[in-house]
Parts: structure tokens; sequence; C-alpha cells
């Protein structure tokens, strides 16, 4: 009977009430530790008017498309000294049907434990690396969401809405007047072979006043062979740099991202094409964040995409794709906002890649400029 009731629970728990059981269970023993219980639920209507084989008008209720919904765990424990141990972790989910954002993978955005003290942070475990904090201080995924650009940032193989390493180190270090660094390293674990899977990541900032800059540089490489490349080869190197300024109620933005696949192939294909099948992709991504008042924000950006197409045939080499953003957001209060967002996405000379999430999941058919018009509500616990 035990043996059966353990069964019939394990397979009955949700990774929300996990999280919670978890929660409390953190409360009850944390005598000289903070554990906080955090999220976002984010959810909009949303209609793009060429989705699909037929290029069809699509009308949806998405999660995440401004703010990715999750909901996660946070604690820091005093240790002698002046150190401190850490802990983060964190489960994104689709709030429109209680599905788990990558299915499977319990705490998918973040599973961390560190230590932080007068030498910096240090985390290990799953994590993202410094172009995410780039991409939040200088690109249009500061105001209109990593699900409404990433499709404009090359599928977000220029890492700067927050994709993840496993098995990473990473260490944190905030200087003297605004300077911060970061180290991140991704072990390939891969037995005989020290170099296949491996990635390596470096970043700075600087902030002064109302003036920010910034860059990092990620490189991975394959962790297994392929019928055209060995592991340990380098698959993926992408670098930004960007800039801001605070002028008045008025924040500028500027980035610029280069992304490199030395092992992509050449393209059989003599016609569109996905863009991400380029070898090497240049984003600019330009915007401001306008605060009419302590409540109403106007958003607008506009995002370039250039990517070098290899042929082993005739076909174009040069693929672009170009987005515009308009938005308002209105907060009702400090954790709840509104917003309207509208999205217009061109492509040349290659299949357009989509406004909304991962490139190509709602996209057009052909190279057709894409609209998208999102209204949504987002709360912050």
């Amino acid at each position: 009977m035990p043996c059966r009731f353990a069964c019939l629970m394990k397979k009955r728990l949700s990774p929300l009430l996990l999280l919670s059981l978890l929660a409390l269970a953190a409360r009850a023993h944390a005598d000289s530790a903070s554990v906080t219980v955090y999220g976002v639920i984010d959810l909009s209507l949303v209609h793009a008017d060429k989705v699909g084989p037929s290029n069809g008008q699509r009308l949806s209720l998405d999660s995440g498309d401004a703010m990715a919904s999750r909901i996660g765990l946070r604690g820091k424990e005093a240790l002698d000294g002046a150190w401190s141990a850490l802990f983060q972790l964190e489960t994104g989910l689709s709030a429109d049907d209680g599905a788990m954002a990558t299915p499977g993978v319990l705490f998918d955005r973040k599973s961390v434990v560190g230590l932080i003290g007068p030498a910096g942070t240090f985390t290990l475990g799953r994590q993202t690396d410094y172009l995410e904090e780039i991409g939040q201080r200088y690109t249009s995924f500061q105001i209109f969401g990593g699900g409404g650009v990433r499709a404009a940032h090359f599928n977000s193989l220029d890492r700067l809405t927050g994709a993840r390493t496993n098995n990473a180190l990473r260490w944190d270090w905030a200087g003297h007047a605004g300077l911060v660094t970061s180290l991140f390293y991704g072990m390939g674990e891969v037995a005989g072979s020290n170099s296949a899977g491996q990635a390596f990541g470096a970043g700075a900032n600087y902030s002064n006043g109302p003036f920010g800059i910034g860059a990092a540089y990620y490189q991975s490489k394959l962790a297994a062979d392929s019928a055209a490349a060995s592991a340990g080869q380098t698959e993926l190197r992408t670098f930004t740099l960007g800039s801001s300024y605070q002028a008045g109620p008025a924040k500028l933005f500027l980035a610029w991202s280069q992304t490199r696949r030395p092992l992509q192939a050449p393209l059989t294909d003599t016609g569109l094409v996905a863009i991400t099948s380029a070898t090497r992709a240049n984003v600019i991504d330009a915007g401001v964040d306008y605060a009419v008042d302590g409540k109403l924000h106007v958003l607008a950006s506009v995002i370039h995409d250039r990517a070098d197409l290899a042929r082993s045939g005739a076909g174009a080499t040069l693929a672009r794709t170009t987005q515009w953003n308009l938005g308002l957001d209105y907060f009702l209060s400090a954790r709840t906002d509104l917003y309207a967002m509208s999205s217009l996405q061109k492509a040349g000379d290659t299949l357009n890649p989509g406004v909304i999430s991962a490139a190509y999941s709602a996209a057009p058919a052909d190279d057709s400029s894409q609209t998208v018009l999102r209204m949504g509500l987002r709360h912050r616990f």
C-alpha cells in the first residue's frame, strides 16, 4: 500500500505543486536564510495576418510573448565572514494551458547553487551567459519581450533573449566605478574529449549616470560527430556590443551583434530558405522607451538582420529581415501592467521567420510581410 500511494503521488505531482512544496519546506528549515517564491504571468491576445501554408489569419491567446511566464525559488544564507550561499530554481510555463515551457525539464530556465562574497558571485548549474544581460539592457528585448523579437535576432542564435547552457560555471564581479565583468564556462562532459560540447563566454558592462555600454562573447563546440564535422569543432561564435543613454524621460538604445556558424554546409537548394541556414548574420537593434509619466510608456524599435547564405549552386547569397515595433505600456501598479504592441516583419531573399516566439512557428509560408498585433496583461509576484 505505501508503495502504491508513493507511486500515485509521483505521477500526479505537478511542477507548480512541487515548487510550492519546496518553498514550504525551505521556509520551515530556513533559520539564517531567506527564501522567496517569485514569478511572472504574461498573457496576450495576438492577431497575426499571415501564418502557415495558406498565409491565413490567426487569432490566439499566447503566454510569455512580452515576458516569459515563470515561477521560481531563490534563497540566500549568510555564512561565516563576508560570504553567503545562494540558490535559484526557475521553471518556465505556458500560462494559457498550464503546460511546462520545456516538456520533461522542470527547471528549464535556471537551476543553480553558488557563493557570493568580496571576490564576486560564483554559480554552478543550468544558466544563461552574460549575453542575456546585454540583451536586457540594450536591445528591444527589454521593452517588447523575447517572444516578440527572438525571430528577428537570428532566431536567438545571438543568445540575447536568454539561451541556456547546462553544466555551466559562471563568475560575475562588480568592480569600482560602475564596471561589471563576467566569465562563463560550460562543460561538455564527453568522456575522452574535454573539448567536445564545451562552451566559453565573457562579458563586461560599464554604467555611469545616464550612460551605459557593454559587450559579451560566447562560443560553443560540437558535442558529437556528425556526417560533416567532428566533435570539438566550433559550431557557434557570437558577439554583441550595446549602449544606451537616458535623455530625460527617453531611454535610447542601440546594439550590434554578429553571429557565425562555421559548420553550416553550403546550401543545395536554389530557392528561398530559412534565414537560420546562414553562415553569418549581423543584427542591428535600435529603439526608445519614452516615459510619458510614471505610468505610461511609449515604445518603438527597429531590428535589421543581414545574413550570408553559402550556396553550392545558384540562388541569393544575402538574406535580409527588418522588423518595426511600436507599443504602449501602462502600469496599473508596480507589479501589473497592460500593453499593446504592433510589429511588422519584412523579409528579402529568405522565408519570413515571423514575429512571435521561435522562428517559423507562426510564420508566413514564403517571404510575405507579416503584421502582428498584441494586447496583453502582465503580473509579477
